[in-house]
């Protein structure tokens, strides 16, 4: 699985770094066909609160997978965005069992 982040206008520190390939890795061990992950983290509007924001997509069975959260950390955003990547391909995986 080939795991992208794009840290956009600002250079993302090599401990978030580890933290969202953890994270993202994670995501493998119940969705065996990912192919790739891109992550994308962005400062919404700086100096307010809830300016955080991450946003996955994952190539997954053929589909694109598309999450984006927004919180105080960084950190928060990746853990949100991940748990609901894993609830959109549970269900894209129940589709694929049911045809």
């Amino acid at each position: 699985m080939e795991i992208t982040i794009n840290a956009i206008h600002f250079d993302a520190t090599e401990k978030l770094q580890d933290f969202i390939e953890k994270k993202v890795l994670k995501l493998q061990k119940s969705f065996e066909d990912i192919k790739k992950v891109e992550v994308k983290l962005t400062v919404v509007k700086p100096a307010t609160a809830l300016n955080k924001q991450a946003a996955l997509s994952a190539n997954v069975a053929g589909t694109t997978v598309f999450v984006e959260k927004t919180c105080d950390t960084f950190e928060e955003a990746v853990d949100l965005a991940i748990d609901a990547m894993k609830v959109k391909m549970t269900k894209i995986k129940e589709k694929s069992r049911n045809h």
